[in-house]
Parts: structure tokens; C-alpha cells; sequence
């Protein structure tokens, strides 16, 4: 999905369904996958609150949004 919504502590899991090549690279420069193949994985914990916003660094207009919203203790 474009954007999704998780809590604090939550990993996130994205896998290259595509037959081209990808990565997952945050704006922010806070997490990045490296170029996946097909079948690859990429996991990242999101420890802090805030909005997280990522795109694919060989096809720019490839791009989504972590929302991260503080976990009820």
C-alpha cells in the first residue's frame, strides 16, 4: 500500500513481488534496503513515532509513507 499505520515497536516487511529490481529508501536517509531482486526482503523496526516517508531509488516516482503512532503502554 501507498500508506500504512502501525504502532511503535512494529517491523514492516516489504518483499519484491516485481520482476524489476527495487529498493526501499527513506527520505530521511534513517533506513534503506539496497537493491532487491525478485523475491527479496527487506524488515526495518519503527521505534519512533512520526511519519516516515520512503520511494524506490531506481524508479523515483515509486514512493509510500510509514505512519507511526506512539504504542499504549
Amino acid at each position: 500500500p501507498n500508506s500504512i499505520t502501525i504502532l511503535t515497536g512494529t517491523t514492516v516487511i516489504w518483499t519484491n513481488e516485481d520482476s524489476a529490481p527495487h529498493t526501499i529508501t527513506s527520505d530521511d536517509g534513517s533506513f534503506e534496503s539496497g537493491r532487491m531482486s525478485r523475491g527479496s526482503e527487506f524488515n526495518h523496526i519503527f521505534t519512533q513515532p512520526g511519519t516516515y516517508m520512503y520511494h524506490c531509488a531506481i524508479h523515483p516516482s515509486m514512493t509510500g509513507e510509514i505512519k507511526v503512532s506512539e504504542a499504549k503502554s
